[in-house]
């Protein structure tokens, strides 16, 4: 059974008395374990279908399947539980609390989860641990690099062990160095976590770390294709 199923989406939002659509039967799968990028121009409508995979929005239309419960007809709760669960996100503006410590950014999600205090603190001390920030912990987002930003917005995505990891334009404000840098951190948590991982971006560089690039056009498929590495 995969993962994720989706089945003819749609997506359309109502613009000066039409439909403006956005999505146009997006049909496709991704297994347990995958590392896939989105990629597609400007208004091809990925961040949109990465909302929709994210359980962030719903479609207008079609069928989703997320770890085989059909998702596309919940409510806003029930979406907020799935996610709470089942997915982690990772996004290009960090999204961090600005006066708050790394520590307590990344066991932000266990709070929602009603995780007791003391696990909450082991747990994120170990996220961090994770990607190399032992000894930032403390640190607030004003006094850690761009890349350590990002990869505290890592240690948060999997704190609470969600078996998925959207990452949405994770490197566009990071300079080449450390972008790589966090590409093999995605990468390692990919083949050594076997956390599935959908990064959508508009880099062909960074797309080719992922083992299937997914490319949108005008809010259809173009291409599906396996990466050789």
């Amino acid at each position: 059974m995969p993962l994720i199923e989706l089945e003819n989406i749609t997506k359309s939002y109502p613009l000066d008395g039409f439909d403006l659509k956005i999505l146009k039967g997006i049909s496709l799968t991704i297994e347990n374990g995958e590392f896939v990028a989105i990629m597609g121009p400007s208004g091809s409508g990925k961040s949109t279908l990465m909302n929709i995979l994210g359980c962030l929005d719903k479609p207008t239309s079609g069928r989703y399947k997320l770890d085989g419960q059909r998702v596309d007809k919940l409510s806003a709760d029930e979406l907020a539980e799935i996610r709470n669960k089942k997915i982690g996100f990772v996004f290009q503006g960090f999204n961090l609390l600005s006066r708050t410590s790394a520590l307590e950014n990344v066991e932000l999600p266990m709070v929602y989860a009603n995780v007791p205090e003391a696990q909450r603190k082991e747990r994120a001390e170990a996220a961090l641990a994770k990607v190399g920030l032992k000894e930032r912990m403390y640190h607030q987002p004003n006094q850690l690099s761009g890349g350590q930003q990002q990869r505290v917005a890592i240690a948060r995505a999997v704190v609470n062990e969600a078996p998925i990891i959207f990452a949405d334009e994770p490197t566009g404000n990071l300079d080449t160095k450390m972008s790589i840098e966090i590409m093999d951190l995605f990468t390692k948590l990919n083949q050594e976590l076997k956390r599935t991982i959908i990064l959508v971006t508009h880099e062909e560089d960074i797309a080719r770390y992922a083992d299937r690039i997914i490319k949108i056009v005008d809010g259809e498929i173009h291409s599906d294709e396996r990466v050789v590495k």
